[in-house]
């Protein structure tokens, strides 16, 4: 196998010892059908020099990649699942199967897999992921990306050959495994399990492997003072997270304390959607009946989830110190808030007290208006200079409202952000790139009913046109 050269793998997790993981062996899979391989990514990690047969046996037979870990661990952790506390979760259908090192930034990255097989963690289900499921990771990771969002990179999917029973989709259907690369699958939950068990010199291990391979500021800090910056940390990295979530437009669909990273790094994507128009109380789940992880309450989950961690960390943290930590939130989700829907809207900060007003009279036009969501960020992207261009907007009428005209006395004052102009191609469209729940069913419908994948790489192509066009707002 000839990775590039700046490859660099590591075995970070060996470091953890006994408790932390099981080692696993992956499926045997009938058939290896390639259907997505991420180069671009790949590049990020000296892995795009693989030839297609290296390919497949690293990411469909999971064979052990150069120096990297030798074999698949399928992870340990607990979560409260809407609100309940579950000690029987870990890894039941993925693992980790390689760590190394970004290219650039040094930082430590994870190959994770979903429908890779069963586990010790599997209760009883059959560790598989829909073809469908694996192309809806594919389009969650793919559109996030492109409007700033922190989050996983979709890697590899292959079609396995199987058929799968589900309850909420047509069965029998297709079958696949994705390989996701992560900045880390330490969750809240790694937490969680430790805790229930009383086990405080395993969470004294895994603060020393955060430290050590996650978030180095640490390494000069230890007992309760460490504990009360790995919160602070994780505090400020998940409300960040959030924050690009509602200016993206999205719903999780399952807010769930092990789908928590400390990273504050979106990843594990079931029930999503993204918002037609500004509605709090959209929800991605069907079984999300009270709506409880709905557009609206998103940042009560998470901060609710970090509660969790807190109560985690008083088994080595002192009280008053953590309490403080986790009040922090308010404000770096304030200040998150403004730095995302400023980068999406492509300008530049007037100040706190200014932006804040901007952004109440934004979301205030987007919720009396019900314009589409991601319409509006497009037609005004850049600020006053986007002005001409949004007169030809479909949904140019909406503009003529008083709220709107709120909206604009505002946006008047500011200016575009470092290189954003509306010479773009993509403002060349009429609209933007959309990723709402029909555009998925109808990407799919071709797939599933003549294995044709071109609607599909013709909107992945479109994507990589936005993304493009949106990394124009310095982040």
């Amino acid at each position: 196998m000839p990775p590039s050269s700046p490859y660099r793998p590591e075995q970070a997790l060996l470091t953890l010892g006994d408790g932390f993981y099981d080692a696993v062996k992956p499926a045997d899979f009938p058939k290896h059908i390639l259907r997505y391989r991420n180069d671009r990514v790949a590049e990020t990690v000296g892995l795009e020099t693989l030839t297609a047969a290296e390919w497949e046996n690293a990411f469909a037979r999971f064979e052990p990649l150069p120096g990297a870990l030798p074999g698949p661990l399928a992870l340990r952790y607990h979560g409260h699942q809407f609100r309940t506390y579950n000690p029987d979760l870990g890894d039941g259908r993925g693992f980790s199967f390689a760590q190394l090192r970004e290219i650039g930034s040094g930082r430590l990255l994870e190959f994770g897999t979903k429908g890779s097989g069963q586990t010790p963690w599997s209760r009883q289900g059959d560790g598989r992921l829909t073809l469908k499921g694996g192309m809806r990771e594919i389009l969650a990771t793919e559109m996030l990306e492109a409007l700033g969002v922190n989050t996983s990179k979709t890697f590899s999917v292959f079609e396995t050959g199987e058929n799968l029973q589900r309850n909420d989709e047509p069965s029998p259907t297709r079958s696949s495994v994705m390989v996701r690369l992560s900045h880390s699958h330490v969750r809240i939950g790694s937490f969680q399990r430790h805790a229930f068990n009383q086990d405080t010199a395993r969470i004294e291990e895994l603060l020393d492997y955060c430290a050590t391979w996650l978030m180095p500021d640490l390494q000069s800090q230890s007992g309760a003072a460490r504990a009360t910056a790995f919160l602070s940390n994780t505090v400020k990295n998940v409300a960040y997270m959030g924050a690009e979530w509602l200016a993206a437009g999205f719903v999780h669909g399952v807010l769930n304390s092990d789908n928590t990273n400390v990273m504050g790094e979106s990843f594990d994507y079931g029930p999503w959607r993204f918002l037609p128009t500004l509605d709090p109380n959209f929800t991605a789940a069907y079984f999300d009946h009270s709506g409880l992880y709905c557009f609206g309450r998103q940042l009560e989950a998470l901060f609710w989830n970090l509660q969790r961690l807190a109560e985690c960390l008083l088994l080595v943290g002192d009280r008053d110190a953590l309490i403080e930590a986790l009040q922090s939130f308010t404000e770096h989700m304030d200040d998150a808030l403004r730095r995302a829907y400023l980068r999406r809207l492509g300008l530049s900060s007037r100040g706190a007290e200014n932006d804040d007003d901007l952004l109440r009279a934004w979301n205030g036009f987007l919720h009396s208006s019900q314009i589409g969501y991601e319409q509006a960020f497009f037609d005004w992207f850049g600020g006053s200079i986007s002005a001409t261009r949004a007169t030809r907007s479909p949904e140019s009428d909406k503009y003529k409202s008083a709220d709107f005209d709120e909206f604009k006395a505002f946006l008047d004052k500011y200016d575009p952000a470092e290189g954003v102009t509306p010479d773009h191609p993509y403002f060349n469209r009429e609209r933007p790139v959309t990723m709402l729940i029909d555009t998925v069913e109808n990407l799919w419908a071709p797939i599933a009913d003549a294995d044709d994948w071109g609607p599909l790489q013709a909107q992945l192509a479109d994507i990589a046109v936005m993304r493009e066009a949106y990394g124009l707002a310095q982040r």
